[in-house]
């Protein structure tokens, strides 16, 4: 390679490892909001909604663990979201609650293993602008993601849950994530 060219898949690698870095601040900052607490802490709701500490954990593994598949087996493993049914709904807000017998150092070593494998998706991904098709849903106006897409769409969840998390932590026994 002569001076002044750029290796084109060191590029790509450097996004990936950017973006990777990325996420994992955002994750670190929700893990922060659990740092020394018990179970039945993190079950506790401290603000008018259904969200607990424990419950955004839960559901950021699953929206995490939803797009891993969405990468590894392309559309077929996102649900039909034209025929859920309020039983799937319920199911689906269930992700916001810690359940009675779950515990905290379950959902948190769950979330582990799930960056782990959302991470090596990313990272075997030789180009993040390629695309998979979408199923059919009222919530993508697109036929069509990228890698990228999906993994900043990864990324925003989680730093907005962490947001939230960290509401909750503060009104819950007055830490901060973070300041």
């Amino acid at each position: 390679m002569s001076e002044g060219t750029t290796d084109v898949n060191q590029v790509r690698r450097s996004e990936h490892a950017d973006l990777l870095a990325q996420i994992d601040r955002a994750r670190q900052s929700l893990r922060g909001t659990t740092s020394g607490l018990s179970d039945e802490e993190a079950r506790r709701r401290t603000t008018v909604s259904e969200l607990c500490l424990g419950g955004l954990i839960k559901h950021v593994t699953a929206v995490e663990q939803m797009w891993a598949s969405f990468l590894a087996d392309g559309r077929s493993a996102l649900p039909d979201f034209a025929s859920l049914t309020e039983a799937d709904w319920a199911r689906y807000a269930e992700q916001f609650r810690m359940m009675p017998g779950e515990t905290l150092e379950a959902l948190l070593a769950g979330y582990d293993a799930s960056n782990r494998r959302f991470d090596t998706l990313i990272a075997s991904q030789p180009d993040l602008h390629t695309t998979i098709e979408l199923p059919e849903s009222p919530f993508f106006t697109e036929q069509h993601w990228t890698v990228r897409r999906v993994l900043l769409h990864v990324m925003l969840d989680t730093a907005q849950h962490a947001g939230h998390a960290d509401i909750i932590r503060e009104a819950l026994d007055g830490k901060k994530s973070t300041g």
